[in-house]
Parts: C-alpha cells; sequence; structure tokens
C-alpha cells in the first residue's frame, strides 16, 4: 500500500503551491473591466435621456378672431352705452303708494298709468268744489227769477208813470202824485238792475266753483303716475305703501316711483383724447363693440362731439349713433368703438383667423407657422398670408384654429417634433 502523505522530500510540492496561490488575479481584473463598461453604458443613457426630454423654451402668442375692418381704423375710444331720453317718474303731490302697474323691464307707452297715490283727500275736495258749482247754479236760478220779477215790476213802473204823467196833463192830479209815480219807475229800473247784476254775480261764482273741480280734477291727476314717454322701466325706486314726496328729503319717503328710459334713443358715450379730437367729424363711419356682446360687430356715426373738456381726464365726449339697434343693447353696458377712415362692408364685419406677423417664417420655400401642440411638440402648419389688420396678419383658417398657440420669432434651430416650453408659463 503506497503512502499519499506528502513528505518534504516531494520536490514538486512548493511549485504546485505558488500556482494555486496566482491563479484567482485573473478573474479579478476581468470584473473591475465590466464595471467600467458598465458605468460608461448608463453615462451615455442618461445623457441620451437628458438629450430626448430637453425642452427649449420660446415665446408663445395666439391665433385669433380678427375683424377686416381694422384696417380702416383712425382711432379708438372707450365708453358707455346711454339713453339719451332717461326719467325718475314720480308725482306732483305727496301722499302713499297705493298702487303700481309695473316692474323692471315692463314696456309702457307715453300717457299709461304707471302708480297711483292715496286720493281720499282730493276726492273729497273734488265733492266738495262740485257741491259748490251745483250752489252756484241755483244761486243763477234765483238771480234770473228775480232778473223777471224786476222787469215786471218796471214795466208796471212805467206804464204807471205814464198814466200819471197824461192825468197831470189834464190837471186830474197833483204834481206830487207825478213825482212819486216817477221815483217808484226809477226804484224799478234799479231793481232791475241789480237783478242783472245778481245774475253776473250767480254766472262768477259757477265759474270759479267749476275752476275749484278743474283743480281738483289736476290734483286728482298729479296723484297718477303716468309714464311721459313710450319706454322701459329699468329701475323700481318703491313699492306699494311707501310715502312719496318728490319735493322732500324725509326720512322714510322715496321721490321717484320708477327709472324708465326709451331705449329707442341709446347712444354710445366714447371720451376721445383731447389730442385727437381734430380728427373726429359727424357722421364719420364708427364700429361698435360691445364687452357684453364680444361675437357682434355694431355700425355707427359720430351725431355729436360736446364742446367742452373733461380737464380732469383731457378728453372729450363724442356721442355715437347705432345705426340699427339691437334688443340686447342695453343702457350701461361698457362700449369700445373704433372711429373709421371709411364705411365697412358687410365683408368686412365678418371675423377672420389673425396671428401676429412674427410667427410666420419660411420653411422649404413657403410660409408656415410653429403651433404648439400635444405634448409641447412643435408642429409646422403651411397658412397664406392675407392683409394686415391693425398689428394683426390675416391668415387662411386651413387647419388653424383661434386660441392655437404659435411659436414667436422661431428659429432655424427649432424642428418640427421639437419639445419647447413657452417661457412665463
Amino acid at each position: 500500500m503506497t503512502d499519499a502523505t506528502p513528505t518534504a522530500a516531494d520536490p514538486a510540492r512548493p511549485r504546485l503551491a505558488a500556482l494555486n496561490r496566482g491563479a484567482p488575479a485573473a478573474p479579478a481584473r476581468r470584473r473591475r473591466r465590466w464595471g467600467w463598461w458598465l458605468l460608461v453604458v448608463a453615462v451615455v443613457a442618461a445623457a441620451a435621456v437628458l438629450l430626448a426630454t430637453r425642452q427649449t423654451e420660446v415665446q408663445a402668442s395666439s391665433v385669433m378672431t380678427a375683424y377686416p375692418s381694422a384696417q380702416h381704423a383712425l382711432l379708438t375710444a372707450s365708453g358707455y352705452v346711454v339713453a339719451q331720453r332717461r326719467a325718475a317718474v314720480s308725482s306732483k303731490a305727496t301722499g302713499r303708494l297705493i298702487e303700481l302697474r309695473v316692474r323692471e323691464g315692463s314696456a309702457v307707452e307715453a300717457g299709461e298709468l304707471i302708480g297711483r297715490l292715496d286720493a281720499s283727500d282730493v276726492a273729497a275736495a273734488m265733492q266738495a268744489a262740485q257741491a259748490g258749482v251745483r250752489q252756484a247754479e241755483a244761486a243763477l236760478q234765483q238771480a234770473e227769477a228775480g232778473v223777471r220779477q224786476a222787469q215786471v215790476e218796471q214795466a208796471n213802473a212805467d206804464a204807471e208813470l205814464r198814466r200819471v204823467l197824461e192825468l197831470r196833463a189834464q190837471d186830474f192830479v197833483s204834481p206830487q202824485a207825478v213825482d212819486a209815480a216817477r221815483r217808484r219807475a226809477d226804484a224799478a229800473r234799479a231793481g232791475f238792475a241789480a237783478a242783472a247784476a245778481g245774475i253776473a254775480a250767480a254766472r262768477g261764482s259757477i265759474a270759479a266753483a267749476a275752476a275749484q273741480v278743474q283743480v281738483q280734477a289736476v290734483n286728482r291727476a298729479n296723484t297718477e303716475i303716468r309714464a311721459p314717454f313710450s319706454g322701459v322701466v329699468l329701475v323700481k325706486n318703491a313699492n306699494v305703501g311707501d310715502m312719496i314726496t318728490p319735493f322732500s328729503s324725509a326720512a322714510g319717503a322715496q321721490g321717484a316711483v320708477v327709472t324708465m328710459a326709451d331705449m329707442g334713443t341709446l347712444e354710445v358715450e366714447a371720451d376721445v383724447s383731447e389730442s385727437n379730437v381734430g380728427r373726429v367729424a359727424i357722421e364719420m363711419p364708427v364700429e361698435i363693440t360691445l364687452d357684453a356682446l364680444p361675437e357682434a360687430r355694431f355700425r355707427g356715426s359720430v351725431v355729436r362731439i360736446v364742446p367742452t373738456v373733461d380737464r380732469a381726464k383731457a378728453t372729450v365726449m363724442t356721442k355715437i349713433r347705432f345705426e340699427q339697434l339691437d334688443p340686447r343693447v342695453l343702457p350701461e353696458m361698457s362700449a369700445k368703438v373704433v372711429l373709421l377712415k371709411q364705411r365697412p362692408s358687410e365683408a368686412d364685419l365678418q371675423p377672420v383667423l389673425a396671428v401676429n406677423p412674427r410667427t410666420v417664417v419660411q420653411r422649404d420655400g413657403r410660409p408656415v407657422v410653429l403651433r404648439i401642440g400635444a405634448g409641447e411638440r412643435l408642429e409646422a402648419v403651411p397658412v397664406n398670408a392675407g392683409r394686415m389688420l391693425g398689428d394683426l396678419l390675416e391668415v387662411d383658417a386651413g387647419a388653424l384654429k383661434a386660441g392655437d398657440r404659435l411659436v414667436l420669432d422661431p428659429g432655424d434651430a427649432l424642428q418640427v417634433g421639437a419639445r419647447v416650453a413657452v417661457a412665463g408659463k
């Protein structure tokens, strides 16, 4: 049996042991090389991700709706819609409001009854005045009867005087009898004159009583509140039960019952800078825009220029008439007006798309705009440029729509598909 235990006499064992101790060095170097390669790949991948997600910051402008009439604009101003005929309606009498027939928005005709005050005292005064008329008429009848009686007495006295004078001519009566007959005739004539004067007085009394009736009729009419012109009720200032005191500022009392306006007299009162007032002329065409109706454009013209300057604002009030009133236009609406060099056509009042001219660039020999689309990526949209509308450039609709965002001043470095970030967003 052979002894496998190593002995110190075997000379090959030290060399084999040395070889076994150096064998692990090669795998360690390979692992270090693989680590460096993985680090390089990670750096490259991170750089690729950063390049893919990097966004270029750009300035943006929106596609807007414009109107061709802007090319005729001379100057602009702002103001408000105002009814030129407007009234705070009340009564001339003082009393408690017992009836109100209208409310805000009610349309009324000229002379139509709006409300009524308590007129019980006026009704009593009217009855008294009518009774005075009847009393004066009775006095007239009595005076007429007195005149008839005075006429009879005067006729009898005149006849008696004639008989006495005839008898005196025959010396059948004394001179004293003649004097007595003459006095009776004179008294009869005086009585007739007095009776005639009584008729005149009675007729005067009738006229005075009738005038009192008329006064009370006016007073009764003063308790009735009627529309001074045809229009629309804007504000209801009082309610049934309120005391109406138009000539007083008593606490708890109301002055006007309603405020109304003639909607056919609506005009725009615009403030024009005094430095530009020399460019404004009567009958100058105007385009009117209302903040409440931004999609509508109204034609108008200058009708009056108020001959005074507001020193606080350095403006002159210019009144502009609507060429055709729209029922949607209401008093006190805020308005913008554009004074035009010439009258716009119907086509000039139709909306078109317009862009900032700085958004249009040449790419591949044709005009395009760079639209910021989904994911903030750029899209090239061909356009056909049209007229300059003020500071905007008219473009055909095509693939654009109002509100689209376009890049301002896009450089050649910006390419379709690139991601961008809007500055200030």
